[in-house]
């Protein structure tokens, strides 16, 4: 480092490309995301794991069904695998399809890092970033501190943008 300059932060989380290898790890991230749900169940820990797995594979091919051109990757941090986004560039809307976080690794900021640059980069490119969230999801309190607006109530999902200010 030179005289005078500054080292930036290393971020909390890079990205890199899903593998085939990582089928496991995703479902441990889907996972993840249903354990409060089901922890007020009856069910047995085979029958919450069973749902989880045919829920993760009617998700997993309904994104590659819906959304053909998105791009699946694995969030690390100091290289181990923590989460996972998927995000599909539109003409004029990057759409946020998936961001999950294992829960031990939640609260530390990756989220609002991957966030604050997917809105630094619509806000670039002049485009609209859109994410569909469940009502009783704990990240609905973090889009809309980032300044996320919701555009449309679909049930138990909300559609939310976010636009740059003009």
């Amino acid at each position: 480092m030179s005289e005078g300059t500054a080292e930036l932060p290393a971020p909390p989380a890079v990205l890199r490309d899903t593998l085939a290898g990582d089928a496991e790890f995703l479902y441990r991230v889907y996972a993840g995301t249903r354990a409060e749900e089901l922890a007020m169940t009856n069910w047995s820990a085979e029958q919450k794991e069973q749902f989880c797995r045919m829920q993760f594979q009617a998700q997993t091919t309904d994104y590659r069904a819906n959304y053909p051109q998105a791009r699946h990757s694995i969030i690390e941090r100091e290289g181990t695998p923590v989460g996972r986004l998927i995000i599909e560039r539109k003409e004029r809307e990057i759409c946020i399809i998936d961001i999950a976080i294992l829960p031990e690794a939640r609260g530390g900021g990756i989220g609002t890092h991957f966030l604050r640059e997917l809105m630094e980069e619509t806000a670039a490119a002049s485009k609209a970033l859109r994410i569909h969230v469940e009502k009783f999801n704990r990240a609905l309190r973090l889009y809309l501190r980032l300044g996320f607006q919701p555009i449309e109530d679909k049930g138990i999902y909300l559609l939310m943008e976010w636009k740059a200010l003009s």
